[in-house]
């Protein structure tokens, strides 16, 4: 199948224009070359900061990737929308890495991906654009020390970061979202649904007949609360990450930004002391365990963004953590820092799904074979239809426990405010889930349940000393009594939404069928999963011993390394975070430069 010559020229190529270099092997990496700042993960803010530090042409930036180019073998899986699913696990893409097992999910080692692509996991993700909460931000700022963080002052880096643009269908958006509080100039791309379903109407009848589920006209407002119209990292036909967004034009356009990829990280290396503070600006690389190791040296900062697993993997490697843990695995510690790997955090998930009366559901295509190939055929002839669009949902939903909920008052709130919810409800025309087999036959109407809230803290441990094997990666997912019942809440609500007047003639049958407490918790056991949203393990705390960077992302009791991913945030933020983190990395790259004015 080929693709028309219009849309082909929407294809983000590197072209032989480009003035930076790119490298793929680290021996062509010129060993004369200087680098003011290195960027470790071409990740969704390791981008951001690698193009805003490159507007500056005094400054050279040196980003190194470990995954492989966004272009070539499978690339459609990381381009065109409804595929996004399939691009992880068990691809090129993904670092495919597994948990231990997990004691409140039948002690299942669950899959984890997260991206190994330029992009990181900005290209394979679900493509959701949440800004989440106001109180999310200003709690931020207030752990931070700095009310730069906040709500208010970081409010216009949002609009820095996005562009909106019409949906691919180009139906009429009116009533859809509030314009004025979306960017029309960011590099970011957004829109909302390109394809709309038969469930769409009825998701809004029910925001019109049940008081418990408002309709909130847009969630990226501050104020989540209610089920609005989602927003999607997507331009016409096409994912819009942050390989496409920030770091490809910027090495289309600047001579100032070189790009290493097939190049992991093996560990930071100490250049030198500041009086008795060790400083650490040189970055070791391998393409392999059995391979050749280069260093480059960095003259002003290193830039550590290697995601919320291999930023503290990174740390642990180096020297930097937990010094009892460390010298279990024959690391000597430089810098004893208790909570590097603590305090990991993730989005629990669980599907429940029922019968629909409908012949016009996405359940033909998730299934493949016939259907699949006619929409990809359709989309490569027009660049239209269901494969173009967000393969979730087209609304999406965010709730708060009810102030006089048994749970809160046994568990206290987790959240950071009244705007941030506890629960996320996403609407499937279809049988959508990460985590069950696909019946073979019939039609389904599904609900995607989420704690956004959660407080169950897990860790990242290193496995050995042996930078290329996985750290031993532990979520304990649904640990906590809040997060059990906050989830049985969020499927007594779906529950509740599914047996609206709006779905009587819709839906005809649980297939889900869960009755008591226990039969929820049972399947809990047996079906939940991670959302794929992990944070927290190098997170920002004025105190040395209760975080690992400061304020201005700094690594206490070093010099010359700042922290700037989910890694580095105190908490999870309550809702998708792809949004909170290129709204964060906006702001750390102004931060960076204020530092070296």
């Amino acid at each position: 199948m080929k693709l028309t010559t219009a849309f082909l020229s929407l294809l983000p190529l590197l072209t032989s224009k480009a003035l930076a270099a790119i490298y793929n092997d680290p021996s062509k990496l010129p060993t004369g070359n200087k680098y003011d700042f290195i960027v470790i993960g071409a990740g969704t803010a390791g981008n951001v900061v690698a193009n805003r530090l490159s507007e500056n042409p005094k400054w050279k930036i040196l980003v190194i990737e470990a995954g492989r180019y966004n272009e070539g073998f499978q690339d459609e899986l990381i381009k065109i929308p409804f595929l996004g699913p399939q691009a992880s696990p068990g691809t090129s893409f993904d670092w495919n890495y597994t948990t231990i097992p997990q004691d409140a999910i039948n002690n299942q080692n669950i899959p984890f991906p997260r991206g190994y692509v330029l992009g990181g996991s900005s290209s394979t993700n679900y493509m959701v654009y949440t800004r989440c909460s106001k109180n999310d931000y200003d709690h931020f700022g207030e752990i931070a020390g700095d009310d730069g963080w906040s709500w208010d002052k970081i409010l216009p880096y949002a609009f820095k970061n996005e562009k909106h643009v019409p949906p691919n269908d180009g139906h009429d958006e009116t009533g859809q979202y509030l314009p004025e509080l979306h960017g029309t100039d960011g590099p970011l791309l957004t829109s909302l649904p390109g394809f709309l379903t038969d469930i769409d109407d009825r998701v809004l009848a029910v925001t019109q007949q049940d008081p418990e589920f408002p309709y909130n006209p847009d969630y990226d407002s501050g104020n989540p609360i209610g089920v609005s119209w989602m927003h999607s990292t997507i331009g016409g036909p096409l994912r819009s990450s942050s390989a496409t967004a920030y770091l490809i034009p910027a090495v289309e356009s600047r001579s100032n930004i070189d790009l290493l990829y097939n190049a992991q990280v093996t560990r930071l290396i100490q250049s030198g002391k500041a009086g008795t503070v060790p400083v650490f600006r040189g970055v070791e690389f391998a393409r392999s365990s059995r391979s050749k190791r280069y260093a480059v040296t960095a003259t002003k900062e290193v830039v550590l963004s290697a995601g919320a697993f291999g930023t503290p993997q990174l740390l642990l490697l180096s020297g930097i953590g937990p010094k009892d843990e460390l010298s279990q695995v024959g690391i000597q510690a430089v810098v004893d820092s208790p909570q590097v790997g603590k305090n990991l955090v993730d989005h629990p998930l669980l599907p429940i799904q029922w019968t629909a009366n409908s012949n016009n559901t996405m359940d033909p295509i998730l299934r493949g074979g016939d259907a699949l190939e006619a929409g990809i055929q359709e989309y490569y002839d027009t660049g239209k239809g269901r494969l173009a669009a967000n393969g979730v949902s087209n609304h999406m939903a965010f709730f708060r426990l009810p102030d006089d909920s048994p749970i809160l008052s046994a568990n206290g709130d987790p959240s950071s405010g009244g705007t941030a919810p506890h629960y996320e409800l996403a609407f499937g025309n279809g049988f959508f889930t990460t985590s069950q087999p696909i019946p073979e036959s019939g039609s389904y109407f599904s609900i995607i349940n989420v704690v956004v809230s959660p407080t169950s803290r897990g860790t990242i441990t290193l496995a050995s000393k042996d930078p290329f094997a996985h750290p031993i990666i532990d979520p304990r997912l649904l640990e906590t009594e809040f997060d059990r019942q906050t989830m049985i809440y969020s499927v007594r609500a779906s529950q509740r939404f599914a047996a609206s007047q709006a779905f009587d003639d819709y839906v005809t049958g649980n297939y889900t069928n869960l009755i008591t407490d226990d039969d929820i918790l049972e399947y809990m056991a047996q079906w939940a999963t991670t959302i794929k949203h992990p944070f927290s393990t190098a997170r920002v705390n004025t105190d040395p011993s209760q975080g690992v960077v400061d304020g201005q992302l700094l690594v206490h009791n070093v010099r010359g390394l700042r922290v700037v991913d989910a890694s580095a945030w105190p908490f999870i933020p309550a809702g998708h975070p792809q949004a909170p983190l290129y709204i964060f990395a906006e702001r750390a790259a102004d931060v960076i430069k204020a530092a070296w004015a």
